[in-house]
């Protein structure tokens, strides 16, 4: 990212640790005035130019923001502008003009057979041919560009299901008891040392790594914060609620297939079973909730919803884009980090 952009992402740090942010700007607004023409700028360039420097400055940003929507066991006085009308506005217009680019990124065409299109995707990514990122995690990568792996992945990993949590009020149906069931796996049934991001932490421990929440934020590739900062758009906006059911449908699918190459490169690595723990528990809980989520939970709303079903196809095409980016970049980091070790 360069200097000005982190200079001002310093300046936005401030803005959010101030007491009052907005009755601050209501008395000041040049407060933000250096801030607010970077953002801007950078998000134009990110969109129009796809330059990775804005790109990372604008995600970095909308996760400081996102992240207030999660309670991190911290100082209270971290969350004193989580309702500030100047962080709202400053989301919403960073959403509106991203999610519009991201749609552009994919091409679907609105399936006549909602339920068809469902099935033979699900089908096709419970057992996908190995991907050349794949291949190279499972066959090649190091022991330094493992711990990269999990460094970058302990963002996501160390707060697993925290958006899930986010769609589960509401009137009472059998697809929201389905989906309450699966965020009580992943939370452990109600047993800490049973939640799935302790045997993340686990992980990050018995390799000496730092296992608290956000450690490694500044290693984490924009194509990763993106896909994060997605979901957080998807389960706060209701009207989006097929999309983001579409996106866990296809994240609980396609987890087995990608987390036991991971599983692999530990056991290759000569890991101990808690340094590969978490992968292990995914592969074998996931191929159920997959199912949980086609059989009970996708299919169902698409009986309900009838036209506007094919959002669910939508959602899980486009996580599947999020998500393939996404590995994509971390592979760059491990290979780039990888490099960086042998020139040393």
């Amino acid at each position: 990212m360069s200097l000005e952009y982190k200079k001002a992402e310093s300046e936005f740090i401030a803005l959010l640790n101030c007491d009052d942010l907005d009755g601050k700007l209501l008395a000041d607004p040049h407060v933000a005035e250096n801030f607010n023409e970077n953002i801007h700028s950078a998000l134009k360039k990110s969109l129009d130019d796809d330059d990775e420097s804005a790109h990372l400055f604008v995600q970095r940003c909308l996760y400081k923001i996102n992240r207030l929507k999660l309670f991190w066991d911290d100082d209270l006085k971290n969350y004193s502008n989580e309702n500030s009308r100047f962080l709202f506005n400053l989301q919403s217009d960073i959403e509106n003009q991203w999610s519009d680019w991201e749609e552009e990124q994919i091409i679907i065409d609105r399936p006549t057979n909602v339920t068809q299109a469902l099935c033979d995707r699900v089908e096709e990514d419970l057992n996908p041919e190995l991907s050349e990122d794949g291949r190279y995690i499972r066959d090649h990568v190091s022991d330094a560009g493992y711990r990269r792996l999990l460094a970058i992945a302990s963002l996501d990993g160390l707060v697993e299901a925290s958006q899930l949590s986010r769609v589960l009020g509401g009137a009472s149906s059998e697809m929201q008891v389905m989906l309450t069931r699966i965020l009580w796996e992943e939370y452990g049934s109600g047993k800490l040392e049973r939640k799935h991001s302790t045997y993340f932490a686990a992980m990050l421990d018995g390799l000496g790594l730092d296992s608290r929440p956000e450690a490694y934020f500044d290693l984490v590739p924009w194509e990763v914060l993106a896909n994060i900062n997605h979901s957080f758009m998807l389960s706060e906006q209701k009207r989006k609620f097929l999309r983001y059911i579409g996106g866990l449908l296809y994240i609980e699918v396609s987890v087995p297939a990608s987390f036991t190459n991971n599983k692999l490169a530990g056991e290759r690595l000569g890991l101990s079973p808690e340094a590969i723990s978490y992968w292990d528990i995914h592969i074998k809980e996931d191929i159920r909730h997959g199912q949980w989520m086609l059989d009970d939970v996708a299919l169902p709303l698409v009986q309900k919803y009838g036209e506007d079903a094919w959002e669910i196809v939508l959602g899980y095409d486009q996580q599947k884009y999020l998500s393939a980016r996404a590995s994509s970049s971390v592979v760059d980091s491990i290979r780039n980090c990888e490099n960086t070790e042998m020139d040393e």
